[in-house]
């Protein structure tokens, strides 16, 4: 008698025919999947409980609140409800809007959570509430509000949200980041079409593809701007993989990445591993700084790996070992597999972790982490190393020993070469 079990992707011809190992080991991956996909339900559920058109402003002001005002660059559909602005749906423009957002006192909150409103209007002293909504209408105008939102530094922060948000998620969750890490750099939204929608994984990817030129044109304008000397990119999760292709995309066109372009932080990355290095690569050697935020506890890269046949995600991996030669190509690595987060999939540790938002805040200032009490660095297992100004890095505390000689001349030429040489029968790439 044949046994017959049902699992994701094949049929399993029982017993007799098919190894018992391999068997428990489909089982085990089939019973991860379904339990991300009741935790994704589960989150999908209690955001549809929040309250909706939270982005129409106040009447008042508030007073004893502090306030984010950020540029807003979207590829999204505008509609014509001014709670919601912008649908997930695609749009035929790059619309720009200036909005303010008032933050609670910090006395009522709990740093790295986005207090949402529970009714509208909301209560400013203990929910984030909209105040202001403005078009930008001309370049002209963009730079006015540059110039009046800049920094001594003439810095800016560009955010590049990632899978299932909408636009006031995006807003709401970068006024929150910009507050709470303590950046003053000018902070400037790029929010793509998204559904947020959980199963609209695909839909959003695709979204996402859309958007890639318009997230070039926005560098490029920044880039550009006399009144701009420092960009930093922050991108989390599917965003990682749209900033990316973008960064790819600048630097195609205009021969590399502008230098202004110092740093890039890429927080759980939903990136395809074997993608990022074409991707790395193509940038030329003329690439600004990156710190890659990784987490082997990150249920929802696990997820992405499931529906992307198997392939790793560059935030879900365990890059710790070959950090040390990483670092050599510029590119800093922590691992936040420890650290607690609000999040049940541990997807956020970026935003919602106190430790790590005031850690980038930190990064975006050029501080140093050096001083005080045992210091996050330290928290998360990693070492501080030139952690000052542009040339700022961070790397994991690894032995190199741990790669073979072989292996590090190998990864390092894959990163590095430009190809085109013939080699024993075959071109790099």
């Amino acid at each position: 008698m044949t046994t017959s079990l049902s699992i994701p992707g094949r049929i399993a011809q029982g017993l007799t025919g098919y190894s018992l190992t391999a068997t428990i080991a489909a089982i085990h991956c089939a019973c991860r999947t379904v339990s991300v996909l009741v935790a994704l339900s589960l989150i999908t559920s209690g955001c549809a409980n929040r309250a909706q058109n939270v982005l129409q402003p106040l009447a008042v002001a508030p007073t004893g609140t502090s306030r984010v005002t950020m540029l807003v660059a979207t590829t999204r559909k505008p509609t014509e409800d001014p709670g919601k602005l912008f649908s997930g749906d695609r749009g035929t423009a790059i619309s720009l809007n200036s909005v303010d957002v008032s933050v609670p006192p910090d006395r009522n909150r709990k740093i790295g959570e986005v207090q949402w409103p529970s009714r509208m209007p909301p209560n400013p002293q203990k929910e984030f509430a909209v105040t202001q909504v403005a078009k930008v209408q001309s370049e002209g105008q963009a730079f006015d509000w540059y110039r009046k939102n800049r920094n001594t530094k003439h810095q800016v922060i560009i955010f590049v949200h990632g899978f299932n948000n909408t636009y006031a998620d995006a807003v709401f969750r970068f006024a929150q980041i910009v507050h709470d890490s303590g950046t003053d750099a000018a902070p400037i939204l790029f929010t793509w079409p998204s559904r947020g929608r959980v199963f609209d994984y695909l839909y959003d990817k695709e979204s996402a593809n859309y958007s890639r030129r318009a997230l070039e044109d926005l560098i490029l304008q920044a880039v550009k701007s006399p009144d701009v000397s420092d960009v930093t990119i922050l991108a989390h999760s599917m965003g990682g993989w749209l900033a990316a292709e973008a960064l790819r995309g600048v630097a195609m066109r205009e021969k590399s990445i502008p230098a202004k372009v110092k740093n890039v932080v890429l927080a759980s990355p939903d990136i395809d591993i074997d993608v990022f290095r074409r991707q790395f690569t193509e940038m030329g050697p003329k690439r600004p700084h990156f710190v890659i935020l990784t987490s082997t506890r990150d249920k929802a890269l696990e997820m992405s790996s499931w529906l992307s046949g198997g392939v790793s995600r560059v935030g879900g991996s365990d890059l710790r070992p070959y950090a040390p030669l990483l670092d050599e190509l510029g590119v800093s690595v922590i691992d936040t597999s420890a650290i607690a987060t609000n999040d049940p999939l541990g997807h956020n540790a970026f935003a919602d972790s106190p430790e790590i938002v005031r850690l980038l805040g930190r990064r975006l200032a050029g501080q140093s982490l050096e001083g005080g009490k045992t210091s996050v660095a330290d928290q998360i297992g990693v070492t501080a190393a030139n952690f000052a100004g542009s040339a700022a890095r961070l790397a994991v505390a690894a032995p190199v020993a741990v790669i073979s000689p072989e292996a590090r001349e190998i990864l390092k030429e894959e990163l590095s070469s430009d190809g085109g040489t013939i080699k024993d029968g075959q071109i790099s790439y």
